[in-house]
């Protein structure tokens, strides 16, 4: 029996569809093949291969969500308030899934990570371009955090151009802006380049907007884009402290494979929280 024939004769009316001329649609479209392929081990332990895909599925994850930052940062330039949460809320499940990555990393001892750690080299996550573009929709914005990637014009490109580009936030407080209320020129007309610092006047303007809640009123839609951002914030502080955690119990207080301080740079790092006076405006409602 030629192989057509056993196909046809394997098939049902209600079977897939088994026989393609070259590669199956599913892999066309996902590229599973290049992404099963991707994985190059460095050392003969069994523990670095999940260590590994799980930090390339954190790479996949970054990349989906600064796709979602960024169309609510286009949405936002358009007034469009609805598809800008419907982003953030996305971008909240996906940073869920992405928190969820730490659970396979978080319960390695000290010694099962030494076993592969010197395959990293001098690497770290801090190098992780894709992860700098969420911080800088963030507006946690550094130059000096390009310098990493000056070797690979493309990424480079990508991170200057994003450097320079209004955050999330200054989409959010520029439409806070127009519809009047009062933010000031100083943090309006910022360098955009620079890392955002908290305004007393921004706190203020959510201070009043929490301090008159109404379901129905003209304010209704910026307190829902409030609570998507808070959401979000929430998440990424969760990111940072579960990072934070994995890291301690892993390595204890020992310096960082890149360079840093390890813990220490990252507890500095946990106790920021992003959209500040989000936070800190609670305070006063």
């Amino acid at each position: 029996m030629s192989h057509e024939a056993e196909i046809h004769d394997q098939e049902t009316p209600d079977s897939p569809h088994l026989d393609f001329a070259g590669t199956t649609p599913y892999e066309d479209y996902v590229q599973a093949d290049v992404l099963t392929h991707l994985q190059h081990l460095r050392s003969d332990d069994p523990g670095e291969m999940v260590f590994l895909v799980t930090t390339q599925v954190m790479e996949l994850w970054f990349t989906v969500i600064v796709h979602e930052w960024e169309t609510a940062s286009r949405a936002l330039r358009e007034d469009d308030i609805p598809v800008a949460v419907a982003a953030l809320k996305r971008s909240v499940r996906e940073l869920e899934a992405l928190n969820a990555s730490w659970k396979p990393l978080g319960q390695l001892t000290p010694g099962q990570f030494n076993s592969y750690r010197a395959a990293l080299g001098d690497g770290s996550g801090f190098q992780s371009a894709m992860y700098r573009r969420m911080e800088f929709l963030l507006g946690d914005k550094s130059a000096s955090m390009l310098v990493p990637h000056r070797g690979a014009p493309r990424v480079y490109a990508e991170l200057e151009k994003a450097l320079a580009e209004p955050s999330l936030y200054d989409e959010v407080l520029a439409l806070l802006a127009r519809r009047g209320h009062e933010v000031p020129a100083a943090v309006l007309e910022r360098d955009r380049s620079l890392r955002y610092e908290p305004s007393p006047e921004v706190e203020a303007v959510w201070t009043s907007l929490y301090a008159a809640e109404d379901a129905e009123g003209p304010a209704a839609e910026l307190l829902r884009l409030g609570e998507a951002l808070t959401d979000v914030g929430e998440l990424v502080w969760r990111w940072r402290n579960d990072h934070l955690v994995a890291t301690r119990r892993a390595m204890g207080s020992k310096a960082g494979t890149g360079g840093s301080a390890g813990v220490a740079w990252l507890e500095k790092r946990a106790r920021k929280n992003v959209f500040p006076e989000l936070w800190t405006a609670r305070s006063h409602v």
